[in-house]
């Protein structure tokens, strides 16, 4: 009431009211919400609605951040690769050496999305191995100069056993990432990351084991981020074409003559009032270029320089009717 404005008290009479808030999140960058096994990271509104003569009536709401990641940033769309070897021993005999050699198209990738893997694992060993392939997360979580961290698998699949001597090839063998929470990279208590860890498991020995980090985004690949990974190699595949297709001799251009009459250049050519138009329209040595390069029939193609040990000078000119 207006005689209670001195006093900052506003009654409220019996009844349903609504009032609308309306908050604004800082502009640093904040956390994405994240559950994890020892610490979260949660935002929540509180509101409270205190009475005289009666306890306070609190209420709250929790919603979702989210510090965007995104992966088309040159640093996420490189390629990760790495090559690993093992020589299996037992007592005083060595066998052949396990090989792997895995990488992926970019680093960078958002829930949802397929890994594809290209790899290539060789058995040198007298042993049966099997190659694999998984998605880790990992928390770590810091609190008074102490670490704990924490490794989930996420996704994992499995190749065909390599008895030994034999060699297999992963042509972009696919492995799709669940949903999960986003990586959390700037955050100064918890960390998430990802990684793809591509090994051969070896009975009886350690693993052989080849770990590609991973990046978990939440704006998408751009349609034309993909081609920054690979312009070098269409470049090279597309003058390739063009060298197969191209002949080794050109034929001659045929003469002007032979392609447009005397009559389709007539009637080809604007009247005058329609010139004047475009004459107003267009700057007057644009105009006189277009008009004086239209119709001029092609050089012949056996054209040869009657004086070629003379200098030329390097400025283009203009013909002369």
């Amino acid at each position: 009431d207006d005689d209670n404005s001195e006093e900052g008290l506003h009654t409220i009479h019996s009844g349903r009211h609504e009032y609308a808030f309306s908050f604004e999140l800082p502009q640093t960058p904040l956390a994405t919400s994240f559950e994890g096994r020892h610490g979260s990271v949660r935002y929540w509104v509180k509101a409270e609605l205190h009475r005289p003569w009666f306890l306070p009536v609190k209420l709250k709401k929790e919603f979702t951040v989210f510090e965007h990641i995104d992966i088309n940033t040159p640093s996420l769309l490189s390629p990760q690769a790495g090559t690993k070897e093992k020589t299996l021993c037992c007592w005083f005999c060595t066998s052949g050496p396990i090989s792997l050699s895995a990488k992926i198209e970019r680093k960078g990738y958002t829930p949802g999305e397929s890994i594809q893997i290209f790899a290539e694992i060789e058995n040198c060993s007298s042993r049966v191995v099997v190659p694999k392939a998984a998605i880790y997360q990992t928390q770590a979580f810091y609190a008074k100069g102490k670490m704990k961290e924490v490794k989930q698998l996420v996704a994992n699949l499995r190749g065909e056993s390599l008895s030994s001597g034999k060699t297999e090839t992963w042509n972009g063998k696919q492995l799709k990432i669940p949903p999960v929470s986003p990586s959390i990279l700037d955050c100064s208590i918890i960390r998430v990351e990802y990684s793809l860890m591509v090994y051969v498991d070896i009975p009886g020995a350690m693993d052989l084991f080849l770990n590609l980090p991973l990046v978990i985004g939440t704006i998408p690949l751009h349609p034309f981020g993909s081609r920054t990974s690979s312009v070098s190699s269409q470049c090279s595949m597309n003058m390739n074409w063009l060298g197969l297709t191209l002949p080794e001799r050109p034929e001659a251009p045929p003469s002007y003559a032979e392609v447009v009459t005397e009559e389709q250049r007539q009637s080809s050519l604007a009247p005058i009032g329609v010139c004047d138009d475009f004459e107003r329209a267009l700057p007057g040595p644009l105009f006189a270029y277009i008009q004086e390069f239209r119709f001029l029939p092609p050089p012949l193609y056996s054209e040869i320089d009657p004086n070629p040990d003379q200098p030329t000078d390097d400025r283009p000119s203009c013909p002369s009717r």
